[in-house]
């Protein structure tokens, strides 16, 4: 007998609630014991290789402070694999280099294996991994936010594209399993990614990190035989990993049209979106997350169309003047610079 998706995620969390205070105490050898299945979810990544191996358990353990369940959740390796590996390549918790004042925010890929949601999780099962980011705060390097671009894509077809398992989109009706992708990783934190889905629609994503701001392209494709219509764009920020951010409410949240923001407990810390052709600025406070989503106008066969966005950090008390700046560096009309080689 097999478990439940919604069970095993449940065991799953649980697991990684029991294991994050080992992480304070620099202790990543507790690890629950938990089904065989649980621990080796469908979506878990394998690294290909010793770079791989490397790569992803510094980015999962000397960046985002994971656990060992949560780097078996995420890889499907054993616990005694881990724990060797991270021995050979001495990799600790937080042991990462310290960003330059002048640097590019820093932006990883966002490794799975810890979800990152806090609430409604009944609407994010098996969460996908290519579609994610982690970008990590400028003044707490141990705090960062999971951005999901993108989380959705609704067209007239109907629901066209989810990252995560919840609701019916038009190729699980269909028995239809999308194949598993990664982000292609560039220097300085550069990310990009393409998706061209069995109709023959596709999207693709790149992500520039800058030193004040994180710069995001959407590009929608309709590589079909006919026209699109009603192109809808989920866009996800979650805050469950941003300390004084976390808060399950919207009381935190200012909403103006592009830009959606999130204040921290103090009232002087804010973490901003925007995207051109926003629609939709709103927040879910159960998960916790906030949006700013966009609409694609109709595409013709053949025809693409480039949806721009951003994520800001500001330490102040004036928001309204804040978003003014933003505004005034046209972020919106600047076309990200080419991207470079792997």
């Amino acid at each position: 007998m097999f478990a439940s998706p919604v069970v095993c995620l449940t065991v799953c969390l649980a697991a990684t609630a029991v294991n994050t205070a080992h992480v304070a105490a620099g202790d990543l050898s507790e690890a629950i014991t938990t089904p065989a299945e649980v621990l080796t979810p469908p979506n878990a990544r394998k690294p290909a290789n010793e770079r791989e191996l490397r790569y992803w358990l510094t980015n999962m353990v000397a960046y985002h402070n994971f656990t060992i369940t949560e780097v078996r959740l995420a890889t499907g390796l054993g616990e005694a694999d881990i724990e060797e590996a991270l021995e050979r390549f001495d990799i600790r918790p937080g042991a990462r280099p310290t960003r330059p004042p002048d640097a590019p925010l820093t932006v990883l890929p966002y490794p799975g294996g810890r979800h990152p949601r806090i609430g409604f999780l009944e609407g994010a099962i098996d969460p996908q991994r290519e579609t994610k980011f982690s970008v990590f705060a400028p003044w707490d390097p141990n705090a960062y936010v999971v951005v999901d671009v993108p989380e959705a894509i609704w067209s007239n077809l109907g629901l066209t594209y989810l990252a995560h398992t919840h609701i019916d989109t038009i190729w699980t009706q269909r028995e239809i399993t999308l194949p598993r992708l990664e982000w292609r990783r560039g220097r300085g934190g550069r990310l990009d990614i393409t998706r061209t889905l069995p109709n023959g629609f596709g999207f693709s994503v790149r992500v520039v990190p800058t030193k004040n701001a994180v710069l995001i392209e959407l590009t929608l494709t309709n590589g079909t035989d006919h026209n699109l219509s009603d192109l809808r764009v989920q866009n996800c920020v979650m805050t469950k990993m941003a300390p004084g951010f976390e808060a399950r409410t919207n009381d935190n949240k200012v909403l103006t049209r592009p830009y959606a923001a999130c204040r921290d407990v103090s009232g002087k810390r804010w973490i901003i979106t925007a995207w051109t052709h926003c629609e939709r600025p709103w927040a879910n406070p159960d998960v916790p997350c906030f949006h700013s989503d966009p609409r694609s106008p109709d595409l013709e066969p053949g025809q693409s169309f480039t949806l721009r966005g951003g994520l800001w950090f500001y330490e102040g008390t004036d928001i309204d003047a804040e978003f003014k700046r933003i505004e005034a560096t046209h972020w919106a009309d600047t076309p990200l610079p080419p991207a470079d080689a792997r």
